[in-house]
């Protein structure tokens, strides 16, 4: 039986299925089709390590100050960064070229163990209809062969779980559920049922969101994810 995967573990896999990154291990581009320029600056944190990526193009002087910051300076992983870490962070970064862009969350991995999900469908190139009209947007990563789940509301799909981010060991969910619809379950339902198409492929299924998304992270909740840690981007 192989070890247990730590939350550091959990963590590296998290970061190679969010960003693609160079042979020096320096963040490139977010890790999806067409996908822009990585964040200039990455740092997760778990219970046993404080872990910080910088993106290729920032400069070697800057991205070791931050290190220093991220490395004096610890944050709970299931807490939001300190106020003023995350000053003297875009302070730094900002003597280079303006902050514009700041996000932070919670990552989860799930357990062994899921609910059944006998309300959901996977969607395939062969039924992608169901996807319209409400969930249209999904239509071409459904033909594209991403893995994909959808509850069915009158044979039309009111929720989606679908892989985002990919790698050959992890794929990172995305949810989306039409507005007329939340707050009913179908979203838990969907992720359960997209776990279980993840699984059957031999990768590991990650789910992260933001601290101020709550609806996301009741899902989370509901369906007993466990937290490895939290990130925050820097661009």
């Amino acid at each position: 039986m192989p070890p247990a995967l730590t939350a550091a573990d959990w963590m590296r896999m998290h970061v190679r299925a969010l960003f693609t990154l160079d042979s020096a291990g320096r963040l490139l581009r977010i890790n999806e089709p067409g996908g822009g320029p990585a964040p200039r600056f990455y740092i997760g944190w778990t219970r046993e390590e404080n872990r910080w990526w910088s993106r290729s193009d920032l400069d070697p002087a800057v991205a070791a100050e931050l290190g220093r910051l991220c490395q004096s300076r610890s944050a709970g992983p299931e807490e939001e960064p300190a106020v003023d870490l995350l000053e003297s962070l875009i302070a730094c970064l900002a003597r280079y070229a303006p902050v514009m862009r700041t996000w932070a969350g919670p990552a989860f991995y799930f357990p062994s163990r899921v609910p059944d999900s006998d309300n959901a469908v996977r969607v395939t190139a062969d039924n992608a209809d169901v996807l319209s009209p409400w969930l249209e947007a999904w239509r071409s990563d459904a033909r594209g062969g991403v893995p994909m789940a959808a509850v069915l509301v009158d044979g039309r799909a009111v929720s989606v779980c679908g892989s985002v981010r990919m790698t050959p060991e992890a794929h990172e969910a995305g949810v989306e559920t039409h507005p007329g619809f939340r707050r009913q379950g179908h979203a838990a339902q969907a992720v359960t049922a997209w776990i279980r198409i993840v699984r059957e492929l031999d990768c590991h299924p990650l789910y992260s969101t933001s601290w101020d998304n709550r609806a996301s992270r009741a899902v989370a909740q509901k369906l007993g994810l466990v937290q490895f840690g939290s990130d925050l981007h820097l661009t």
